[in-house]
């Protein structure tokens, strides 16, 4: 039998997602949740099977349209 981890998944104090994994994360390592890239910055282990699991997102840079000021609406 496999040992398996839960996984909970924290932004700050947000909850973003709970899995079951065969491996737990470790802490300055890459992940991509819901799309967004960020980073693991502490992993706190409840007891055998749970992990709590902080992370920060990378910042999202939104590109604005550049506006014509001869262009009227």
């Amino acid at each position: 039998m496999r040992k398996l981890f839960y996984v909970t998944y924290f932004e700050k104090t947000n909850l973003l997602l709970s899995q079951i994994l065969k491996r737990a994360p470790s802490e300055g390592e890459e992940i991509k949740i819901k799309g967004r890239k960020g980073k693991v910055v502490g992993v706190n282990s409840i007891d055998e099977k749970n992990v709590h699991v902080q992370i920060i997102f990378e910042n999202v840079k939104k590109n604005k349209p550049t506006v014509d000021p001869k262009k009227r609406k």
